[in-house]
């Protein structure tokens, strides 16, 4: 069989987890799901994004770097449909981040990404924004029921800006305004016959070109030198769990209503973090005990 790795892609709400689960067993391929929902912070970010984007951003890093970091195990197995790809994270990143929040993501992206495989072929779903809160609606999950349109504008108009110009991987861009995959079964054989003409999935379609991208070495800058991510990466690691365990804490507090083993709560997420901490100064080489 014929192994590859299909990433469909798109704005909030436009459909991209549907139609990865209908494509799946057409194509006889597994299946990778983003795990949003597990993020502590999320409903806390669409109530108010400017205090709650480090968080929630930081945590999709490390989930998406987990799951993404699997794919090569997978393909082994044979071909892949995922809803997602790591790139995105990025784009929401710019949508929310500035500043000094900005400049500590765009290091840890650079050095996450720089490991991950490409996809061979994206599908990106385009929609109009009326369409995309029409379709959020519908769906009706709790976190989504306040949202923004302008937020979703930006976020229509950035996605069209980021594949305007990406290279990563041969893109085929499907309009879905008036594509309607789940109750039309004429609208998903289109969908399918796209993605296998793309994909070169029968015996006259030709694969789009593989495009060869040069891949940069990340590196981490000090005050004195340049040193490699790689020889860093134990560092980077013990960062990004000290950060994870931040933001269980973050989560514990973030709760509107406090259960009465609410303390007990608090206290080991807390202590989670003081670990993390200790073993990122060892990773660093800085020595707390020393600290008055």
């Amino acid at each position: 069989m014929q192994s590859y790795s299909l990433a469909i892609e798109g704005a909030i709400g436009v459909g991209k987890t549907t139609l990865a689960r209908l494509l799946q067993p057409r194509l006889k391929t597994e299946l990778l799901l983003e795990e949003f929902e597990q993020n502590p912070f999320l409903s806390d970010f669409y109530a108010d994004r400017a205090r709650y984007a480090f968080q929630t951003q930081i945590f999709f890093l490390l989930s998406r770097y987990r799951q993404q970091k699997g794919i090569p195990e997978k393909l082994a197995q044979g071909p892949m449909i995922a809803d997602y790809t790591f790139g995105k994270d990025s784009l929401f990143a710019h949508l929310n981040l500035t500043g000094d929040e900005m400049a500590v993501y765009e290091r840890l992206h650079q050095i996450l990404s720089d490991s991950l495989p490409k996809p061979d072929l994206v599908v990106y779903l385009r929609a109009d924004t009326d369409v995309l809160m029409s379709r959020i609606a519908t769906r009706d999950r709790t976190y989504e029921r306040e949202m923004d349109q302008q937020y979703i504008d930006s976020l229509r108009r950035a996605y069209e800006q980021y594949f305007s110009t990406y290279t990563d991987a041969p893109v085929l861009t499907i309009d879905t305004n008036n594509l309607n995959y789940v109750q039309d079964p004429s609208a998903l054989a289109y969908v399918e016959g796209q993605v296998r003409t793309a994909m070169g999935l029968g015996d006259h379609q030709k694969p789009l070109p593989k495009m060869a991208t040069a891949k940069p070495q990340a590196t981490l800058a000090t005050s004195a030198q340049t040193i490699s991510a790689e020889s860093r990466w134990g560092e980077v690691e013990e960062f990004l769990g000290a950060n994870e365990a931040m933001a269980q804490v973050g989560a514990v507090l973030a709760r509107t209503t406090r259960s009465p083993g609410g303390d007990t709560a608090l206290r080991t997420a807390i202590q989670g973090t003081m670990q993390r901490l200790h073993r990122l100064a060892q990773a660093v080489g800085v020595d707390l005990g020393q600290d008055k």
